[in-house]
């Protein structure tokens, strides 16, 4: 299973992108940057979306990834909350028209939003996706588990802030991909925003070994541009402590599961 990052962090400048990852370039997870990193040719082999939740920098990159492939349908699954979210906010037929039905533009249905059942795992173009919800700022959030037909398995948290332990028995991922955003000088704003620090990241990790008994290896994304530093040192020193691999992603990043 190859992952491949198109954006890692939570806002975007020249040199940084929003959230958004592929799996084997047919799977693409959260849309920030999914059309403004990709080709025309690398678009089209994109099989299917899946969103974590409806917040802008998640979901922006859907309206425009449909208009470049007005000519197939492809599916997008969300919760039902972050599908209405984006039905009624980006793709109403005024910013944006409704590609999920036929329109002057699009001669087909370019779009197909399906409702993810939580706990219930989906087969989603031969990979099987379980959905999980996550402490996210009072908004349908979730996490996904994404086994490859090998039975390679990576669990991506989506935003989120503490409390994963409740999921940790229902999956067993060899990598993990998680939302670390501020730096621990911020761990209240951390905590107030739903989202992770370094020490709230070594708190998650070691009650994942507590329940599993190993260390998957780990991936952060959704960095503030402007802390990087601070918490890549940070999570160094989680990294020594815990004695497991925590690597930061960029853009452009690609590695194998």
């Amino acid at each position: 299973m190859i992952v491949k990052f198109l954006g890692v962090h939570n806002a975007e400048s020249r040199y940084t992108r929003l959230v958004s990852f592929l799996i084997d370039d047919v799977l693409a997870v959260d849309t920030g940057s999914l059309a403004s990193e990709l080709s025309f040719s690398e678009q089209e082999k994109i099989k299917a979306i899946l969103l974590s939740h409806g917040h802008y920098d998640h979901i922006r990159g859907v309206p425009a990834f449909a208009f470049n492939n007005a000519c197939h349908t492809t599916r997008v699954f969300a919760t039902q909350q972050t599908l209405n979210i984006l039905a009624s906010h980006l793709i109403d037929g005024v910013i944006y028209p409704k590609f999920t039905e036929k329109t002057p533009i699009c001669e087909k249905q370019s779009l197909k939003l399906v409702a993810l059942e939580l706990f219930t795992p989906m087969d989603i173009e031969g990979y099987q996706v379980l959905a999980l919800p996550v402490n996210h700022n009072n908004i349908s959030s979730v996490g996904f588990e994404i086994t490859s037909k090998e039975g390679k398995k990576i669990f991506y948290t989506g935003d989120t802030g503490p409390g994963l332990s409740a999921l940790w028995k229902h999956v067993s991922p060899q990598l993990i991909i998680m939302d670390v955003t501020f730096p621990n000088r911020l761990e209240n704003k951390a905590k107030n925003s739903a989202h992770l620090c370094p020490k709230m990241l070594k708190k998650e990790l070691i009650e994942f070994h507590q329940v599993k008994g190993y260390f998957p290896q780990v991936i952060l994304i959704h960095l503030t541009p402007k802390f990087k530093e601070e918490i890549k040192e940070e999570v160094n020193e989680v990294a020594k402590e815990l004695k497991l691999s925590i690597d930061i992603a960029c853009e452009g990043d690609e590695l194998i599961v």
